[in-house]
């Protein structure tokens, strides 16, 4: 796995940062390496699409905060770790293009958007849906695949140069104002961008010469995410008509109730019930782990609220290697029926100080056992 930089060190700024400083450094670092001034430099052109990349995160709220609690891979998961970058140029120059100003004739090179004479490409919208995983699934990071119904061009579409935006896929405006005449640029609105219109369309497609189609998408999910976690397979949402992009695909992960297992974070809590005899006797006992089963042995005089901690036996974590554990706790059950033989038994026992509860010094109370618990 190789070790990716982290977002606020690309761009040079702290966790603090404004919207308006991430913005600001990011434009900064965008007209640094943007391949109209390195031109063939594919150093360059790399730290101009990690810029985005950081950029896409650090200036939406949600998605920040979500990469300040699980770093990378609350983002990387859906494709794997490394591979490269999720952006390409059609995604930078359509998502962030505005941020470059004039500063290289409207934000585009190489036919990428903007108005250097190329077709502006647009990106579909995103497709979301709710992948449900158990625990053992959670534990050791599973590949799923899911049908996904999504918007595609339809074969035999043709579409021909928007005449309104001339192919640009904006239109130029010019308003009197009191400072003179002022011009800015809007999305046209008979291509919605994308710099074409339909010529001609198969009778099976919709106005935009769309259909809609199945097709079985892969999602590798990494070991240790959590209920309300967003993966996201780029590529696989909707395509938008003409010179276009497909969206991507957002996958919600819901965590499955376990049957006997309770989690808290990477650590997992199990209640184990043993007999007053087991307690007393001492026994091995074997208990169903997310990674298979476990045997433990439990003392003699082993007492009620016991708490034996299992190293490694939770889930892993996400940002880093290894794993929680697996808190067994030891609950001595009280039969509510006895037999005339038993009940002569304990009868016997209440004047047995054997019998009589006489903690030592080092036995911690429950408040104590709960306080190291979380500790």
């Amino acid at each position: 796995m190789s070790k990716k930089v982290d977002f606020y060190e690309i761009l040079g700024v702290s966790k603090s940062a404004s919207p308006e400083e991430i913005k600001k450094a990011y434009r900064k670092k965008a007209i640094e390496f943007h391949p109209d001034k390195n031109p063939g430099n594919k150093e360059a052109e790399e730290n101009f699409k990690t810029a985005a990349e950081a950029y896409e995160v650090l200036s939406d709220a949600d998605k920040k905060a979500k990469y300040d609690q699980y770093g990378h891979a609350a983002f990387d998961a859906a494709s794997g770790y490394g591979g490269g970058h999720h952006m390409n140029m059609d995604d930078i120059f359509s998502q962030f293009g505005d941020i470059f100003g004039g500063a290289f004739g409207g934000g585009g090179f190489s036919g990428f958007g903007g108005n250097s004479g190329g077709q502006r490409k647009v990106k579909g919208s995103n497709l979301r849906i709710k992948v449900k995983l158990t625990l053992e699934e959670i534990a050791n990071g599973v590949e799923k695949k899911v049908k996904v119904k999504r918007k595609v061009q339809a074969a035999g579409v043709k579409y021909k140069t928007c005449s309104t935006c001339n192919g640009q896929g904006q239109v130029l405006r010019v308003t009197n104002t009191i400072l003179g005449r002022m011009q800015s640029a809007t999305t046209c609105h008979v291509c919605g961008g994308t710099g074409q219109t339909i010529e001609s369309k198969p009778n099976n497609a919709d106005a935009q010469g769309m259909i809609l189609e199945d097709e079985t998408v892969s999602i590798k999910i990494p070991a240790g995410v959590v209920d309300g976690m967003q993966l996201k397979v780029s590529g696989k949402g909707n395509d938008a008509p003409g010179n276009s992009i497909a969206g991507d695909l957002i996958v919600a992960i819901e965590e499955l109730e376990h049957a006997f297992l309770k989690r808290e974070g990477e650590n997992l809590h199990y209640d184990l019930y043993i007999s007053i005899a087991e307690a007393a006797l001492g026994v091995s006992k074997e208990i169903d782990a997310v990674n298979g089963k476990v045997r433990i042995k439990l003392e003699e005089g082993i007492q009620s609220g016991k708490i034996l901690r299992l190293k490694g036996k939770g889930i892993p974590s996400l940002n880093s290697y290894g794993s929680g554990d697996l808190l067994v706790h030891v609950n001595v059950w009280t039969p509510k029926t006895l037999s005339k033989e038993q009940r002569q038994f304990f009868e016997k026992s209440l004047t047995d100080e054997n019998f009589i509860p006489n903690p030592e010094k080092g036995d911690k109370s429950f408040f104590e056992k709960v306080k190291d618990m979380f500790s």
